[in-house]
Order: C-alpha cells, then sequence, then structure tokens
C-alpha cells in the first residue's frame, strides 16, 4: 500500500497552487498527494506539466477526488444536466492524463453534498446513474483512467451509496473494469456495523481507500476506530491501492462551509503543528497496517 493525503487539510479553498502541497507530503513521508477536480480542466498545459513534473521529481504520486455539482450529476432526469456532467469530466479527464493521474474518486455516480430540501428518488436517480457510469467508465479508460471510485457517503452527504454492500451491486451493475468501490473510514463510522466486514463486503473492487478519525482528524488523533484491524482486512483482501488522509480541521472557507466544519478543531492552529501532526499520523499507520494481530 502506498500512503497519501488530501491537499485541503491545509487549505479553504477546492482550487489552489498544489506546488506547495507537493513538498509538503513529500517532506512530511508520504507516497501521494490528492487534488481536488475542481478547476484543473482551466489549468494550462504547461502548469500541468509543472505540477506533475515537481512530483515525479519529488516521489509523490497524484490522485484526484471531487464531488460533483448539482449541475454535473449524472443520476439527474435532466439530460442536458447530465451532457453538461459528460463535458466536465471530458476536459477534467485530459487534465488529468497530463499530470499522470490513473486514480480519481468521490461521489461521482450523482452530486455532493446532497440536498435534502429538494425531492429525490434513490431507485430512479440510481438506475441512470448506472446507466452513464458506464459511458463515463469508457471515457475515463481513455484517458487512462484505471481507477474511478464510487465513494460510499454517510447518510448526512448523500443517499445513493451508502454502504459497502450498495456499492458493490453498484460497481457489479456496471460493469466496467475501472469502475471501482472508494471507501472512507469516517463515512463508515456512520453506517457500517463493522469496519473490517465492510472492507470484506467489498474485496477485489476496492479501489480507493480513505482514512480518517470519527471526528474527521488525522489517524491517530481520535478515540474509536481499530486500525489494526483494518489493516488485517486490507491485507486479507490483498488491497494495494492507495490509503489516502482525508482529514479537516480548518473552519473557513469553500471547503470548510461544504464539509460543514463550523470551528477549528484545534486551539491556536499553526501550519507547524498541522504539518507535525501530519507527520505523526502517516508513521503511526504505517505501523498500525502492517501491525500482526
Amino acid at each position: 500500500m502506498k500512503y497519501g493525503i488530501y491537499y485541503a487539510y491545509w487549505a479553504k479553498s477546492w482550487g489552489v497552487d498544489y506546488h506547495p502541497y507537493i513538498e509538503k507530503a513529500a517532506n512530511l513521508g508520504y507516497d501521494i498527494l490528492e487534488v481536488s477536480c475542481a478547476g484543473l480542466k482551466d489549468l494550462g498545459r504547461d502548469t500541468l506539466k509543472s505540477l506533475r513534473e515537481h512530483a515525479q521529481e519529488r516521489g509523490i504520486a497524484l490522485t484526484g477526488g471531487y464531488g460533483p455539482m448539482p449541475a454535473q450529476s449524472l443520476s439527474s432526469a435532466d439530460p442536458a444536466v447530465v451532457e453538461n456532467g459528460f463535458r466536465f469530466w471530458a476536459d477534467t479527464f485530459r487534465a488529468l492524463e497530463a499530470l499522470g493521474i490513473t486514480s480519481v474518486g468521490g461521489g461521482l455516480y450523482g452530486y455532493w453534498p446532497a440536498n435534502y430540501f429538494e425531492p429525490f428518488d434513490k431507485e430512479a436517480e440510481t438506475a441512470r446513474s448506472i446507466q452513464n457510469m458506464r459511458k463515463l467508465a469508457d471515457m475515463a479508460a481513455d484517458r487512462g483512467i484505471t481507477v474511478l471510485g464510487m465513494e460510499v457517503l454517510n447518510r448526512h452527504e448523500g443517499y445513493l451509496l451508502n454502504s459497502a454492500k450498495e456499492a458493490v451491486a453498484y460497481c457489479r451493475a456496471v460493469d466496467k473494469p475501472n469502475v471501482k468501490i472508494h471507501l472512507d473510514t469516517y463515512h463508515m463510522l456512520l453506517e457500517e456495523d463493522s469496519l473490517p466486514e465492510a472492507i470484506h463486503t467489498a474485496g477485489a473492487l476496492l479501489g480507493h481507500f480513505h482514512v480518517g478519525e470519527n471526528n474527521r482528524k488525522l489517524p491517530g488523533q481520535g478515540h474509536i476506530i481499530d486500525w489494526g484491524g483494518i489493516g488485517q482486512a486490507l491485507r486479507d483482501i490483498r488491497y494495494d491501492g492507495a490509503v489516502v488522509a482525508e482529514p479537516f480541521v480548518l473552519r473557513g472557507g469553500e471547503v470548510g462551509r461544504d464539509v460543514r466544519l463550523w470551528r477549528d478543531l484545534f486551539p491556536n492552529i499553526t501550519e507547524e503543528a498541522l504539518d507535525r501532526d501530519a507527520a505523526e499520523s502517516v508513521q503511526f499507520l504505517r505501523r498500525e497496517f502492517q501491525r500482526a494481530p
């Protein structure tokens, strides 16, 4: 397994200059930096080339994450919305290819975060999403995307896929080799009876794995998760993909608003403290995930 971190641990915007975060990931002991797909399609060729070369020089792999906007939803009953989603992804896949990114995950099957003030039909939306995801999977494969991760979200952020069992059924229905399951320990804590059991349920379909505590802090800063048990479950299914920390601890900005974070999770947060905690967390994860039962 390779270990990564999401850039938004430090940032409050979905579109940023990723060069400083490539440096941080490398300096703090990570193998991967996960970036947001928001705005990538608008970056120039030279900018994309520079980011790819910088990451390669520092030994950092890049992965992508995204929560589509309602106007891009592949589960929509409005053909214009679906077509807008395909246009977004066609442009974004070109940018991902330029960056050398082969894995992208998130609530790609619909939109994020869910708006429960609007009516919805889970069954009908799921059926439309499955049909449209087949086309998206082929578009992604043409650009070298080997993992399209369908992130299983908690009930407060999404309603189409809330459990590993639902994700298995969805991926099997799509039946495309690059459409995989994306599990996240934070969401799993709200929806699954057993985190290791959910990992076993995903099995060979697991394509991407996010880690975070019950409070969305870094792994090792919470009080619920049996990280050793999760590591054993991942070894049981022979998972050798990315393990990406997705902590959110800073209030404010687009990021704080969208993840519903209304307070800083630590008093008097400094960048130095964030860096120190990130370095300690990846060491913790490597140790726990390799620990014998």
